[in-house]
């Protein structure tokens, strides 16, 4: 398999992990380059289902070697956690997962000053954040006062950890919540630093011989493009870059090196927390794709608004990303409704755009232009060819490609590894 990149091109949430799932089959590397714990990818394989924050989803393959790269903001508690849950299964990731000396790390007092500067926001200039720290974590990083993994390698770290309880216990002050121990937190992330040793590496060196040797590397992302810190819908937004540039940043693999992108979108559209959101249903519409899509967060349990396709989104997603085949999830979740409604472009202040706003308040203020195609009132989750997919589904897949651009190369029609159709790829 050529050197690829798996991104989310909608609000996240598209069903990356299932997809990530099914190429790794063809992957010998697979390497998460962003995010941290506040995202899961969920994987569901011979009748198992399985959540994954940190851990990159191919540790599920026999074999396959998992990366977590220097841009991702690593809870060592919870990478602990997800280790546990994957030995308990009869996953084994020693030997197999490998950690970035160059990550840094979210702490539990990066969570409480997330949790803290979201109370104290006033109403409506709420961001809707998960409180798991990931913002103050890649503040810090920015800040250049961040802890990174391998600090965790040094003799001093104890002292490291207490001198950001103290900084930060000044700031939760100010923000009106609860002093931190700075020896407990020291004690609690001595531990974790043991625990944790045998999986921290300089990890470029490895991304870098498996590439020489002509291995096939997979890069993965969490959220989605409208996430995304420079191009989403700030500041609605994550604090990193979830799109496809972001691989080469958060991996350390140069891009002469990215053979392509596959972008995961879904047959309908999705976000979680604050911000605008053209296509959102309200109704009767909303409700079905929430209750058939099982729309709730994978980590957070958080339901998911749920709208109608926006093409302007995939378009524009197409164009960030460079997205040279498209993995098209959850068709199936359409199978009950009689009429569908493809956001084609938008309405801002009287005047039909098809691009994208840069602007949040803009976006607020943008009507989706609806074209409507019939629905097929047949249930797909058990089909297994595409040839044996109803005409009118047919019709609606080939029309959302048209509409984004580039080539359809994977179609989900159902939650198992076992229910997805390869087209092109």
């Amino acid at each position: 398999m050529p050197n690829t990149v798996l991104i989310g091109s909608q609000w996240g949430d598209e069903g990356k992990g299932k997809i990530i799932d099914v190429l790794t089959a063809q992957a010998d590397l697979i390497v998460r380059y962003q995010g941290g714990s506040n995202a899961g990818h969920t994987v569901i394989a011979e009748g198992e289902k399985r959540v994954l924050r940190l851990v990159p989803s191919g540790i599920l393959h026999a074999g396959k070697v998992c990366v977590i790269g220097n841009g991702v903001v690593m809870n060592p508690l919870d990478l602990i956690e997800e280790i546990e849950m994957l030995r308990g299964t009869g996953v084994e990731c020693r030997g197999r997962l490998f950690v970035s000396t160059r990550a840094h790390m979210v702490m539990l007092y990066h969570r409480a000053l997330d949790k803290a500067d979201e109370a104290a926001r006033p109403a409506g200039k709420k961001i809707g954040t998960t409180g798991r720290g990931i913002g103050p974590a890649y503040a810090a990083k920015v800040s250049r006062s961040g802890l990174r993994c391998g600090d965790m390698l040094l003799p001093e770290f104890p002292d490291l950890v207490r001198e950001q309880v103290a900084e930060t216990n000044l700031r939760l002050d100010a923000l009106g919540a609860a002093p931190l121990d700075a020896e407990e937190m020291a004690r609690t992330y001595i531990e974790a630093a043991e625990r944790l040793r045998p999986y921290i590496v300089d990890t470029i060196p490895l991304i870098h011989r498996a590439d020489r040797e002509g291995k096939s590397i997979l890069l993965e992302g969490a959220q989605g493009t409208m996430l995304d810190i420079d191009f989403g819908t700030y500041p609605f937004v994550t604090s990193s870059n979830p799109t496809s540039g972001g691989a080469c940043v958060g991996s350390g693999l140069s891009p002469r090196r990215i053979d392509r992108v596959v972008g995961v979108v879904k047959a309908y559209t999705t976000r979680v927390g604050e911000g605008p959101f053209p296509t959102e249903d309200f109704g009767e519409v909303g409700r079905t794709l929430a209750e058939r899509g099982h729309e709730f967060g994978a980590v957070t349990g958080r339901p998911r608004r749920c709208g109608w396709f926006d093409a302007v989104v995939a378009r524009y997603a197409q164009m960030v990303n460079g997205v040279d085949f498209w993995a098209l999830t959850k068709l199936d979740v359409m199978d009950t409704l009689p009429e569908i409604k493809i956001c084609v472009a938008y309405e801002l202040d009287g005047r039909r755009i098809e691009e994208m706003p840069a602007s949040a308040a803009q976006l607020a203020r943008c009507k989706p232009i609806y074209e409507t195609m019939p629905g097929w009132l047949e249930e797909t989750s058990a089909i297994t060819d595409m040839a044996r997919l109803p005409l009118k589904a047919k019709a609606y897949v080939e029309r959302l490609i048209q509409l984004c651009g580039g080539r359809l190369g994977i179609l989900s029609i159902g939650p198992a590894r076992e229910s997805t159709l390869r087209v092109g790829i």
